[in-house]
């Protein structure tokens, strides 16, 4: 299947568009490389929202990326979704579409939540089969998100990366590197996030997040409510040491600042990627994430 931007200019470097931000990038127009929308906030809607997002999608790139799609569940793939997912793909003639490798309903509900599953073969097959269904019906290439995660399943017979990394080959499927998540899962599952990230087939990763998360303690949560912390920088550049090409975006949803913030924290992912493109050091290289992680045991407290 045919990767989804073929042909087009690179996306470079975006932003989660939020509605308190609407106005600002219609009236100001400012320097960024895309905008990604949450799916299910726009397939019905109408109004000024809606016209607001058609006029920034006819001077940006807009990317969609959605929490409902529950590639994982049991419960019969909703068509009547996917159609409404379709026709706002095509509308604001997406360049990505994206959702996350989990579930989020059963039974015919929604729990609204990104719910994990079990890394085993027949999990494997179970979402390989319904990823392929699904790129068939939208008619282009699928692109799964690595989601935090807080519990896990003593079933597992392989590692996230490992069942990530099989997906897209077996489903010919896009990854989304959530390089936040890889960190937020590491300190509460306690693996390495460096042999996470050196794991995945970054010529697979067809976008990066950046977020910031929230350390309680005895866990991390993954609340995109402030900037993004100097661990998940430095996994982030690891990876642009290996490809900083891959077009990266900066989420931050609750407590949400001014736009000149989030400009400026999306400058420091430009800078990075700058800064390897000018001095690429081999990917098996040590880097302060990985000393950090190994020598502290992961995150503080």
């Amino acid at each position: 299947m045919t990767p989804p931007g073929a042909g087009e200019r690179p996306l470079g470097f975006g932003l989660g568009l939020r509605a308190p931000h609407l106005d600002h990038v219609r009236r100001h127009r400012p320097d960024v490389g895309f905008f990604e929308v949450i799916s299910e906030n726009f397939m019905d809607c109408a109004g000024g929202r809606r016209r607001a997002l058609d006029a920034i999608a006819d001077r940006y790139p807009i990317v969609l990326h959605g929490v409902s799609l529950s590639i994982g569940s049991t419960d019969p793939l909703d068509f009547a979704y996917l159609s409404r997912l379709r026709d706002l793909a095509d509308a604001v003639k997406a360049r990505l579409v994206s959702d996350h490798v989990c579930w989020t309903g059963v039974m015919g509900r929604n729990t609204h939540d990104l719910l994990p599953l079990p890394f085993t073969e027949a999990a494997l097959a179970h979402v390989t089969g319904r990823v392929r269904i699904v790129q068939e019906y939208l008619g282009r290439r699928l692109v799964l998100e690595n989601p935090s995660t807080y519990v896990g399943f003593t079933a597992s017979t392989m590692s996230e990366q490992e069942f990530m990394t099989r997906l897209a080959e077996d489903a010919d499927c896009g990854l989304l590197l959530d390089v936040n998540n890889v960190y937020v899962s590491a300190a509460n599952h306690d693996f390495d996030p460096v042999d996470y990230l050196d794991a995945i087939p970054l010529d697979r990763v067809e976008q990066i997040h950046l977020a910031g998360h929230t350390d309680y303690g005895t866990h991390i949560i993954d609340t995109h409510d402030g900037p993004v912390t100097d661990e998940v920088w430095d996994l982030y550049r690891r990876v642009t040491e290996r490809d900083a090409g891959i077009p990266t975006l900066l989420e931050w949803d609750d407590r949400l600042p001014g736009f000149p913030v989030l400009e400026a924290e999306l400058d420091k992912a430009r800078r990075l990627a700058a800064k390897a493109r000018r001095q690429p050091i081999p990917a098996g290289s040590s880097q302060v994430a990985a000393n950090r992680w190994r020598a502290g045991g992961g995150h503080d407290g």
